[in-house]
């Protein structure tokens, strides 16, 4: 910088090309560009690769008299400090509490020109804000790491006493109070891990947590909305202690560690009652663990809130509604399968029909519906608990899952005696949902007469609708998915990632659908044996929308991503 410059009086871009950072024809062309984008001139300078952002930071910082802050400062900030500043308020405003003094807080903003900001801050900490200048991306990075120590370090020191523990004996109704002040001293800090991370994931509305040992660390992650997320990685000495309480609480061996294991136990906290599911597994570095939670307080979905597109939906009422028959459901763990048809039985319940469910695991509660819990240990099998039904003058039956030839003999012998049958395979999509049937060793001439609708499905993320905005796709992200650049009409929307969403740019799901009602066509060629090949392309000949289609429609009317269809769907061959 030359002597008689002084960046307190130019432009960012006089300053850019002083510190010899930029050219003047740069500058000129990003001042052309951001006419078209109304973004801030560094954001446009560096989004077209002309200046990089560290040097923007630096000359910003020059510009309004403030020092630049360097990684080192950010991703060791203080997370006490930090914590001073509510970590909604940060993500928002972008700042972050970096250290303090008895009267000064030193805080790195994106912005220092953000008075508003400022002034909260000086409100929320009662310090004078003392500011750097960062970049975004390192303050992203800085912002993700600190308050993810604040959540695994700051609130393990909390006591959470809202949360007790049941017993995993079946039919045990024994409390286990999971208060620090009930356990030793040498305990308690695990006894407060454990309630943690039970509280982070159902306020997180997490369906599975992974607790997975590596080398140095213990990585526990909480699946939201279908996908993992890290949420602490406490040391790998924790391990023996978290492993050791969740075989406690789910009454397994506690000192065998060479063999898989399985068990459960149930957490009640207010206005929450969820049966947690454990699979315990050796790994080279010690027991993995994974935990399926199961909110058993209520069921709240229908099918209109499944996301059932119109035809779909008259098409499905229709055929739950049939006096007999099979409606069955493919899909993987996790996809909803379950959800659907909980929604289908709420849909069709009355005082006049007698609804029998034989499920493992119960996943929700329904009122006005029988359910039964399989419980393998005692001989309580689906073979066996379906036998007992046929006794039980059933309307309608929900088999949770047919896993083999003796309940899918079952299954189709009550739908073929004047019974309606819902239940649930693992199939890949819905013509692959009656080969499978086939392969378990349903005789075809049974499947073809039995078979009312098959349907597979997934579960995509719903775009948060807090930080929704419009995007440009690329060509290559167009052909990709199976769309015509230039031929899509309206714009097509990603999320920015918010406090809302945990950054993600997703909150909730959706399901799409591969419905394949069993037409005359249809059913004569599964009485022939025919391939799935065949039956897809008859199929599709009569109207089924495949799971790629279902998907691409909610990409256009801008529920989901493009991203997010290319994760959960395959390409139709």
């Amino acid at each position: 910088m030359s002597a008689d410059f002084n960046p307190q009086f130019s432009k960012i871009g006089e300053i850019l090309v002083n510190n010899g950072k930029a050219t003047e024809s740069g500058i000129n062309e990003g001042l052309v560009q951001q006419k078209t984008t109304n973004e801030k001139i560094g954001t446009t300078l560096i989004e077209m690769g002309l200046i990089e952002e560290d040097d923007f930071a630096t000359a910003y910082g020059q510009q309004l008299g403030y020092k630049k802050a360097d990684n080192f400062i950010l991703l060791e900030a203080d997370s006490k400090v930090a914590a001073l500043i509510p970590e909604d308020f940060a993500r928002e405003n972008r700042v972050l509490g970096v250290s303090s003094s008895d009267t000064t807080i030193v805080v790195a903003m994106e912005d220092p020109e953000d008075v508003v900001a400022i002034d909260s801050i000086k409100r929320l900490t009662n310090l004078n804000p003392d500011i750097l200048v960062a970049g975004p991306t390192l303050l992203e990075k800085a912002l993700d790491k600190v308050y993810g120590e604040i959540q695994k370090t700051a609130e393990v020191e909390q006591t959470i006493d809202s949360i007790t523990i049941v017993s995993g004996d079946e039919g045990s109704q024994e409390e286990v109070d999971l208060s620090p002040d009930k356990a030793s001293e040498e305990d308690a800090p695990i006894v407060k891990l454990v309630n943690l991370i039970f509280q982070e994931s159902i306020k997180e509305r997490a369906t599975d947590i992974h607790i997975e040992p590596m080398e140095q660390q213990v990585y526990i992650r909480i699946r939201i909305d279908g996908v993992l997320q890290t949420i602490m990685t406490p040391p790998i000495a924790s391990l023996s202690g978290l492993v050791t309480r969740i075989k406690i609480l789910s009454n397994l061996n506690i000192a065998e560690k060479r063999l898989p294991q399985d068990g459960r136990f149930s957490v009640k906290s207010p206005g929450k009652d969820i049966d947690i599911r454990v699979s315990i597994l050796p790994t080279v570095y010690g027991e993995k663990v994974v935990m399926r939670l199961l909110d058993k307080t209520g069921f709240d979905f229908n099918l209109t809130s499944l996301g059932f597109p119109k035809q779909n939906l008259n098409t499905f009422k229709k055929v739950i509604n049939q006096p007999y028959g099979m409606v069955v459901v493919s899909g993987p763990t996790g996809s909803g399968k379950s959800t659907s048809l909980y929604a289908a039985l709420k849909e069709i319940k009355s005082e006049r029909t007698n609804i029998t469910t034989v499920e493992d695991p119960v996943e929700y509660q329904l009122d006005g519906v029988n359910q039964v819990q399989v419980f393998e240990d005692i001989g309580l099998t689906f073979g066996s608990t379906l036998r007992s039904i046929l006794r039980q003058d059933p309307d309608v039956l929900l088999i949770g899952e047919i896993r083999d030839g003796e309940t899918a003999d079952i299954a189709v012998k009550f739908s073929l005696t004047g019974h309606l049958v819902f239940s649930t395979v693992h199939a890949n999509d819905a013509p692959g949902t009656i080969t499978r049937l086939l392969d378990i060793g349903i005789a075809p001439f049974l499947v073809g007469s039995c078979l009312n609708l098959v349907m597979a499905q997934r579960l995509v993320r719903r775009i948060c609708t807090n930080c929704k905005e419009e995007y440009e796709p690329t060509k290559e992200e167009l052909v990709l998915v199976g769309l015509e650049p230039g031929k899509v009409d309206g714009p097509l929307y990603k999320g920015k990632g918010c406090a809302e969403c945990r950054n993600t740019g997703y909150k909730g799901r959706l399901a799409i659908f591969e419905m394949i009602p069993m037409a005359r066509e249809l059913r004569k060629l599964v009485f022939d044996n025919a391939n799935e090949d065949e039956i897809r392309q008859t199929a599709l000949d009569n109207g089924m929308t495949t799971l790629r289609d279902a998907g691409l429609e909610r990409v256009l009317d801008g529920t989901t991503s493009v991203e997010e269809v290319l994760r959960s769907t395959v390409e139709d061959l």
